[in-house]
């Protein structure tokens, strides 16, 4: 699905909103890490970069997305109820008994392809289907996964990295939702991954940077990557700021961690309506 350039920033402010409203509802949901990848999912889903269909959630020639940060992707709940993967009356229940829209979600929510709880697997599962679909001659769908910056501090992400680098998987995409805070901190500050794009290259992907939070700049970046068979898989580093938009919250060192209090987003929603 594509809307009208001009609507995605408007898209990505309503899901920005809808997002806040959900953790209102289940505060045990992770709010700092869903904001930050917001624009991300809505580039992905309504810029027109991703072949779906919502009737079809595991349609043979769909293209895959791996949610590896499934914490983070709270946000991408109104995204997939809004395209018609499930109502929009289950955002309501986040959380709630009998829905099945969880904390951490898994493949019984249509649109998920995966379990998404424990970090630094998603990167391999998605080299695995890429390297998959290459080898039953299916070179048409792409495979997109996306992961925090904090999440590369997982050893498994990096051999995943190589494997792909090795196998020349250009049909393989990650995003880097680079907000520069884990759980306990900021990256820099724990496992430092310095000079990432050059660290990626080195090992045979294809890298650009761009503003995680401009919509235009992840659709453009992301159909050109789509379109670019040059025997490299790519890598899309976008600069986010974790927690964005909630006062205290936003680039806070333990934002992960941390729920605003009611008041305070119940005056944003009023602010948002």
């Amino acid at each position: 699905m594509s809307v009208p350039v001009a609507d995605l920033q408007q898209k990505a402010q309503w899901v920005w909103r809808e997002t806040l409203a959900i953790h209102r509802r289940a505060p045990e949901t992770r709010l700092a890490s869903s904001l930050s990848a917001v624009e991300i999912y809505v580039a992905l889903y309504y810029g027109g970069v991703l072949r779906f269909d919502p009737r079809q959630p595991l349609a043979a020639e769909r293209d895959r997305c791996i949610i590896s940060k499934g914490h983070g992707s709270i946000s991408l709940y109104p995204v997939l109820a809004d395209l018609g993967f499930f109502p929009l009356a289950e955002l309501q229940r986040v959380c709630h008994s009998g829905s099945f829209l969880g904390g951490i979600p898994d493949p019984v929510i249509p649109g998920y392809e995966t379990v998404n709880g424990s970090l630094g697997h998603g990167l391999g599962v998605a080299t695995g289907m890429a390297l998959g679909l290459r080898c039953q001659g299916r070179q048409e769908p792409s495979v997109f996964v996306v992961t925090g910056d904090g999440e590369l501090h997982e050893g498994s992400c990096w051999e995943a990295i190589m494997l792909a680098g090795h196998h020349k998987l250009d049909t393989l995409h990650l995003i880097i939702d680079d907000n520069q805070i884990s759980m306990l901190g900021f990256t820099e500050e724990i496992v430092g991954l310095g000079a990432l794009d050059q660290r990626l290259a080195s090992f045979g992907w294809e890298c650009r940077r761009v503003d995680g939070h401009d919509c235009l700049a992840l659709q453009a970046a992301l159909l050109e990557m789509k379109a670019t068979r040059n025997g490299q898989p790519k890598a899309l580093i976008a600069r986010t700021r974790k927690g964005r938009g909630v006062p205290g919250l936003e680039n806070a060192p333990l934002c992960h961690i941390l729920n605003p209090k009611a008041e305070l987003l119940d005056s944003l929603l009023e602010q948002n309506p």
